[in-house]
């Protein structure tokens, strides 16, 4: 199963754009549960892709390259509108608390919405995308563990009688 965040990411790409072919993609963040498989998926889209992350040398010319910039780096309003290609689809993963208690993504929202061809606010933006996929993933382990129940429960359909095996 895809994780729910990167799944919902990738559709939200796939709401503005439906081929990817040959888009630079770069994904700020390395994490196992987002970073690696929203990399995946992009590269199962055919995208360029660029793992980064808040350690990567000169980053902003990183992100400046890219067609579909998504940030999950932990960082509030780390990534900057300097930093956004003009036109670029931003997915912005963070959310992040403020010391004054407002909830924040990793990319400066107000810099990046002048120059983002789209992009997702925080809150609001990937959070229910991912839970909406959260359920389905759950309707569906619901309905296999309810199978394999019923197979484990259930009678054979048929008897096999070992005596009306032959050896030949």
């Amino acid at each position: 199963m895809i994780p729910c965040t990167p799944q919902g990411a990738l559709l939200l790409i796939k709401s503005v754009t439906k081929d990817l072919t040959g888009l630079h993609a770069v994904v700020i963040g390395r994490s196992l549960l987002f970073g690696k498989p929203m990399a995946q998926l992009l590269l199962s889209e055919n995208c360029t892709v660029t793992q980064a992350h808040s350690k990567t040398k000169k980053l902003d010319e990183v992100c400046r390259g890219a067609d579909i910039l998504v940030a999950a780096v932990g960082r509030p309003e780390m990534v900057k509108r300097e930093w956004i290609k003009p036109g670029a689809i931003v997915i912005d993963v963070g959310i992040n608390r403020l010391d004054t208690g407002k909830l924040t993504g990793d990319v400066d929202y107000n810099g990046a919405v002048q120059v983002a061809g789209a992009i997702t606010p925080v809150p609001g933006g990937v959070g229910p995308v991912s839970y909406t996929h959260l359920r389905a993933h759950e309707t569906v382990l619901d309905l296999v563990c309810r199978l394999l129940l019923e197979k484990k429960t259930a009678k054979p359909h048929y008897t096999m009688d070992p005596d009306s095996c032959s050896n030949s």
